[in-house]
């Protein structure tokens, strides 16, 4: 299983789009690795998990085509997780050479979304090349070749944000972003299921921040707790990843900043176009 950090930002990306704060402004001058995209996680060249207004462009970068995504995984509606509007261009004058349609699995509220955005402008023969698939948390799923579970994020108040296992081959990953501290019944689930983490992607939003409210996101010791409950229900073991990623402005994301937080934690901070194998 070959992992790609496409993107490893919170909402606003780093820097932040409409911000001339002084931690903005010094990594704009730095730019290189300190610049981050919205979230994007790519697994084997063919699943995606989230969609955010980035996705051509680390299709330009990062060497792959979005017309081999085949499977999209979304966590949750909002706009950095999920930029509906660019599959009206799937088929048609717009786009050609692809066999399959494109399976996207979300939530209700994510459906809605694909609706709305598409309404206007998908055409009546670009239609069946894009399908929307409706999916609950604590649930099975076959996507592909891969096995998905779903789990219940701690994100949002108007809709039911989702976590993801993803396992093919014997490999896993587990993909934790855009929710605080999850209910406990996830690791019993995980458990039930036979779930066993290669990779463990965590939100870290507010990266070492302490003091602060946290109701949708986490910080590194929430990730800690996160870690030592898998660690107890037995899913991940002594050779599992954790990686954080999905970094505000608002924690000063820099390199060296986050190098201290692997030492002392012994994690892995992501950084846009990261390749993890498995």
């Amino acid at each position: 299983m070959q992992i790609k950090y496409l993107g490893t930002a919170a909402a606003e990306g780093v820097p932040a789009m409409f911000c001339k704060c002084p931690v903005c402004a010094n990594i704009r001058a730095l730019g290189g690795r300190e610049l981050r995209t919205r979230t994007q996680i790519l697994i084997d060249g063919v699943l995606s998990v989230d969609f955010p207004p980035e996705a051509y462009a680390h299709s330009l970068k990062y060497g792959f085509d979005c017309a081999d995504i085949n499977y999209l995984l979304v966590t949750h509606s909002h706009m950095d997780h999920f930029y509906a509007h660019d599959f009206i261009l799937r088929g048609y004058r717009y786009g050609s050479g692809f066999s399959n349609p494109l399976q996207i699995y979300g939530n209700s509220e994510v459906s809605a979304v694909f609706s709305e955005c598409t309404r206007r402008e998908m055409k009546p023969v670009v239609s069946p090349n894009v399908r929307m698939n409706v999916i609950q948390p604590y649930k099975k799923y076959a996507v592909g070749g891969y096995t998905v579970l779903t789990l219940p994020a701690n994100h949002s108040v108007t809709e039911q944000a989702l976590l993801f296992y993803i396992q093919r081959d014997g490999r896993g990953y587990l993909h934790l972003h855009d929710t605080a501290l999850p209910e406990e019944g996830i690791y019993a689930f995980l458990v039930q299921n036979g779930a066993h983490a290669d990779v463990v992607s965590l939100d870290c939003t507010y990266a070492d921040r302490t003091g602060i409210p946290r109701p949708r996101h986490m910080n590194i010791e929430d990730c800690m707790q996160v870690i030592g409950g898998l660690i107890a229900a037995g899913v991940c073991g002594e050779h599992t990843k954790y990686v954080i990623t999905h970094f505000s402005h608002n924690c000063n994301p820099l390199t060296s900043r986050l190098k201290a937080l692997e030492q002392k934690y012994g994690v892995i901070a992501a950084y846009d176009g990261m390749e993890i194998s498995v």
